[in-house]
């Protein structure tokens, strides 16, 4: 019994037994920083998958268009700017991608923004309207046009951070209210205009590429310097991810989150006059309809968390383009219109579901069991021939 005892002593407290102890401790205690530095990075992410799934998706839809036209990739240049499917799929992004950079600040820092269709509407009503104003400067319809989108976006930060309504109910008081304001300013008509410099914004080029394309890599690129050049990234992810906490540390909480919903103004209003100079028109009923819930739809295929913190401008982008991809895929397969709506919600509820670690856990668990099952018998095959040939029973 003393033997044992001693045994079980020497063996539990052995030197290699502490030093593998201590190995796997620290292995864990490395892994665990790692993770919470790969999650809060500002504005961005380490992790491979995060980025896998929504670029895997993009390559399958445009290799699915491949198939079905075998001419999809071909560029052509023409008249100093490029032609081809994947030019359209970038120009039709483009006001989902402006509304998807804003729509990612916002709901990093935990809130959401239904109102940016209806901003989209006004800020494209006050710029028709304004360049039928005889000798009036495009800077200034522009600044106008801008500030509107601002202004807009201060109201629902000041309402949500200010005023504590939640973000849901404040931004739809906008959706409703915001659509009611642009169709007064045009006076229930749809207001039309001839201006060459306001219509390059929706239908001009630069170096063969059209306008909206560089606007959105333009508000991307300031977006991503001012994030990561800057504590303001990480002062959002902070907010997102518990405010209360990020107050007690010395953040204005309260003034981040008017950030955010500014931002989202700018990039609604920047939006806008894309459609607007698009069609070289305003009307307040169709411009933007329904354009937010792309956005956050575009947010979430980036991998962002709804609930705050996690969020990367470049990912929603690509989500951007996975909607607008997808709406092509669907146009040139033929298949009747009233199927489009049921295959776009199959189609991003895949993504979506390949995005979910646990889902993806949970099916490798299900193949592997599957797999277990398949091979017991195979086993009890192979058991029972060689008692056979042995002479054994089984």
């Amino acid at each position: 019994m003393k033997n044992s005892v001693q045994t079980l002593s020497t063996e539990s407290f052995s030197p290699e037994s502490n030093s593998s102890e201590r190995q796997r401790m620290q292995e864990s205690h490395k892994t665990m920083v790692q993770e919470k530095n790969a999650r809060y990075q500002a504005g961005k992410s380490t992790s491979i998958g995060r980025y896998l799934w929504p670029l895997l998706a993009l390559g399958i839809l445009l290799l699915a268009n491949l198939f079905i036209d075998s001419n999809f990739f071909n560029i052509s240049y023409q008249d100093d700017r490029l032609y081809g499917s994947l030019i359209d799929i970038l120009n039709r992004s483009a006001p989902v991608a402006l509304l998807s950079i804003g729509m990612s600040l916002v709901i990093a820092t935990g809130g959401i923004d239904l109102s940016v269709g209806a901003v989209m509407a006004i800020a494209g009503a006050v710029c028709a309207n304004l360049l039928l104003v005889p000798d009036l400067s495009l800077v200034i319809v522009i600044a106008a046009g801008l500030s509107v989108g601002l202004l807009a976006g201060c109201i629902n930060g000041g309402l949500v951070s200010f005023l504590g309504i939640q973000p849901i109910v404040a931004t739809l008081l906008l959706m409703v209210a915001g659509r009611g304001v642009a169709q007064l300013i045009n006076q229930g008509q749809i207001i039309t205009f001839q201006h060459p410099g306001f219509a390059a914004i929706g239908v001009g080029q630069f170096l063969g590429l059209p306008m909206p394309v560089w606007i959105v890599i333009g508000m991307l690129i300031f977006s991503q310097l001012l994030l990561r050049k800057t504590a303001l990234g990480l002062f959002i992810e902070a907010v997102g991810c518990n405010a209360k906490a990020s107050r007690y540390l010395g953040i204005n909480d309260k003034s981040i989150k008017l950030f955010a919903y500014a931002i989202a103004g700018l990039c609604a209003a920047l939006a806008g006059m894309i459609s607007t100079a698009d069609i070289q028109g305003s009307d307040a009923n169709n411009a933007g309809l329904w354009l937010e819930l792309d956005a956050i739809l575009a947010v979430v295929i980036g991998g962002a968390a709804l609930t705050g913190g996690r969020f990367s401008l470049v990912l929603s982008v690509v989500g951007a383009l996975v909607i607008q991809t997808l709406a092509t895929t669907i146009i040139v397969s033929g298949l009747p219109a009233k199927f489009n709506l049921l295959i776009k919600a199959i189609v991003i509820l895949t993504v979506l579901l390949l995005q979910s670690a646990k889902f993806r856990r949970q099916l490798s668990a299900l193949f592997k069991s599957k797999r277990q099952a398949d091979a017991k018998p195979a086993e009890k095959g192979t058991s029972a021939k060689v008692s056979t040939a042995t002479g054994e029973k089984p």
